[in-house]
């Protein structure tokens, strides 16, 4: 009975084992004015992710910035989802995700491209540990909109494995085969 607690401990310190890089997008002042003068608070935008296919944003407010950022990251935390990379390095297939008026577009690129997006979005896909991504921000240029308009889309993305598994059928009845794709092509010609 003594040692249940324990391994409790381990398994949660397990868990918060994994090292999340974290990147801090905008930080946003506001002032109230009071008698006295101004008050002033902050905002802070923080994305948070393992590198390895998840992650998480947060929004944290207070009067000082590092406390802003530090609630930010823990909601960050709270809140990951998981993203299937095709290769750990690009998306599965083009995706648009919408929040509000922010519209995001990303089409998934070849080997070498690296990633080609605008700041929010960017901070997104370093954090999920995609390398090859095109990305074009429509709408919204408001920070916290596009990331959830990126969220919105990386979470729709569906990996072809979870599909066949939702059908019912194998991963090589839903993939296009890439051997008789050529061939019928030149059958066609002749």
């Amino acid at each position: 009975m003594a040692r249940e607690p324990q391994q409790r401990g381990q398994r949660r310190e397990r868990e918060e084992a994994p090292e999340f890089a974290d990147r801090l997008v905008a930080i946003n002042r506001v002032s109230k004015t009071v008698k006295g003068g101004k008050r002033f608070g902050f905002a802070a935008l923080v994305v948070v992710g393992d590198q390895k296919g998840r992650v998480g944003f947060g929004k944290g407010k207070a009067k000082e910035v590092p406390e802003a950022i530090r609630k930010a990251t823990e909601q960050a935390k709270r809140q990951m989802i998981r993203v299937p990379l095709r290769e750990g390095r690009t998306l599965h297939h083009d995706i648009e995700g919408r929040h509000g008026a922010g519209k995001v577009v990303m089409r998934t690129a070849p080997h070498g491209t690296g990633i080609i997006a605008g700041g929010p979005m960017r901070a997104v896909f370093e954090m999920v540990g995609m390398h090859d991504v095109v990305a074009k921000s429509l709408g919204s240029q408001n920070p916290y909109n596009m990331i959830r308009a990126t969220m919105d889309a990386l979470s729709k993305q569906a990996s072809p494995r979870s599909v066949a598994q939702r059908r019912g059928k194998k991963v090589a009845d839903i993939l296009p085969k890439r051997d008789e794709a050529p061939a019928a092509a030149e059958s066609e010609e002749a």
